[in-house]
């Protein structure tokens, strides 16, 4: 099959799925460096995999976000809330419309290189919470993309509807070992373990059968 993708991958276990799912259809990837408190130790995450693949790597910086947008994300760990992954305790991480301003730079980077698709590894578990991971979303974004490029790029998710459970069985079929992503969104050496994201990323691993190889810094969490 034709390498035709760009894909946007952050280092965390989803998208380091997609790239291993869908190696033989990626030309490049791209990692955007948003300023957010888990962006360092997931980019080495992204860097690492990329590298394994052979496939080519993009960093981009997008420090605009971090100076003009409002998220928890964006100021650092200690403003991270603790606890389920619900909407009420995850909104404040929300960083907005930041997968629509992600998926327009990929779109003129695909365009630029002969590339007619962005793959993105939204998936069941966050349309709840993120506006920007909803199939709604997914599909306007794939029509406007298309409509304005000539190569008629657009948007591939194919995770939109799975569980991170799901994902992460398919992961574990793929052989990844799920320890070299990075997840944490307190953005320390250590997944903390008691953020919302940690609290998932168990979760998922539990569901799927998988021994979860993480090091927590946070023993205490159960």
């Amino acid at each position: 099959m034709a390498r035709d993708a760009v894909i946007v991958t952050s280092g965390g276990m989803d998208s380091t799925t997609m790239l291993y799912d869908y190696r033989d259809e990626i030309a490049l990837a791209i990692t955007f460096d948003y300023g957010s408190t888990q962006n360092e130790r997931e980019r080495r995450c992204a860097v690492l995999h990329c590298q394994r693949l052979g496939i080519k790597h993009l960093i981009i910086p997008l420090d605009f976000m971090h100076e003009y947008f409002k998220s928890a994300l964006l100021e650092d760990a200690d403003a991270i809330p603790v606890g389920e992954y619900d909407e009420e305790n995850m909104r404040s991480t929300v960083v907005p419309f930041r997968n629509g301003i992600m998926l327009a730079i990929a779109c003129g980077i695909a365009e630029s290189n002969g590339l007619k698709r962005v793959l993105i590894a939204n998936h069941g578990g966050d349309h709840a919470i993120y506006p920007d991971c909803r199939p709604a979303f997914v599909e306007a974004m794939s029509a406007a993309m298309s409509a304005g490029t000539y190569a008629h790029v657009e948007v591939f998710a194919p995770y939109t509807h799975l569980s991170k459970a799901d994902i992460a069985r398919r992961g574990a079929a793929l052989g990844i070992d799920y320890s070299e992503t990075y997840s944490c969104y307190r953005g320390q050496e250590h997944h903390c373990g008691k953020c919302a994201t940690c609290v998932e990323r168990r979760e998922a691993l539990r569901l799927a059968g998988i021994h979860d190889t993480t090091i927590y810094s946070m023993r205490n969490y159960e």
